[in-house]
């Protein structure tokens, strides 16, 4: 699938695909699936969003339209855009640090504050929910997408920054003030197998890792 035709993102962990009706091809064919052409109403979208945030019965979502440009500015439009950046930290026995954070596995992230690189901010973000230091920015993995709202209900899209970085092994302390409960080091496979739920994005980021993907900062 062409990239600059498609955009993915998170709401309550369903995974939604905007993307242009010339991409059809090669779409799951699945009950937990959904595929529905966009009418060019926003309305129509606003439905679909409601729908995901009120415990749907499917896991995708695939929305297409004949101009996927117009189709990302209508589904935008519904949303306020807030940056993040977080990090995928490898220590030197080749372990990752992994957090668990309101009931759910997670990584280190935080918004991205005036004034700050993407860079510096996924650093202190990582120093400051896990307690670990020296660490390194390797290379940039991917950005990730995914929806909330705020405290005065309003509709969020996080976009949040993700790099590969490196550090030495050495002892977590979670940050409790971000509700963070627990800080691991695990392999991936194990972490993978044993360690639940964990999500989606979290699930992209790694997957990134292990293709060896990059993206433009």
């Amino acid at each position: 699938m062409n990239n600059t035709q498609s955009y993915k993102i998170y709401i309550n962990e369903v995974r939604v695909t905007l993307l242009s009706s010339s991409q059809l091809i090669g779409l799951p064919d699945r009950k937990d699936v959904l595929i529905s052409a966009y009418t060019g109403k926003v309305k129509h979208l606003l439905n679909y969003i409601d729908m995901c945030e009120k415990s749907p019965k499917i896991s995708e979502l695939y929305i297409h339209y004949g101009d996927f440009q117009e189709l990302l500015k209508d589904f935008n439009s519904l949303f306020t855009v807030n940056e993040a950046a977080g990090g995928f930290v490898e220590n030197d026995q080749g372990k990752f640090l992994f957090i668990f954070r309101r009931g759910f596995w997670d990584l280190p992230k935080g918004k991205i504050e005036k004034k700050e690189t993407k860079k510096e901010a996924a650093i202190r973000e990582v120093i400051e929910e896990t307690g670990i230091n020296e660490v390194e920015i390797i290379k940039k993995l991917c950005i990730t997408h995914h929806t909330f709202r705020n405290r005065l209900g309003t509709r969020i899209i996080k976009k949040s920054h993700w790099y590969h970085m490196k550090t030495k092994n050495q002892v977590l302390v979670p940050q409790s003030s971000e509700d963070i409960e627990k800080a691991i080091w695990s392999e991936i496979p194990d972490f993978i197998k044993h360690y639940k739920p964990i999500y989606g994005n979290i699930r992209d980021v790694i997957h990134a890792f292990e293709q060896e993907g990059t993206a433009e900062d």
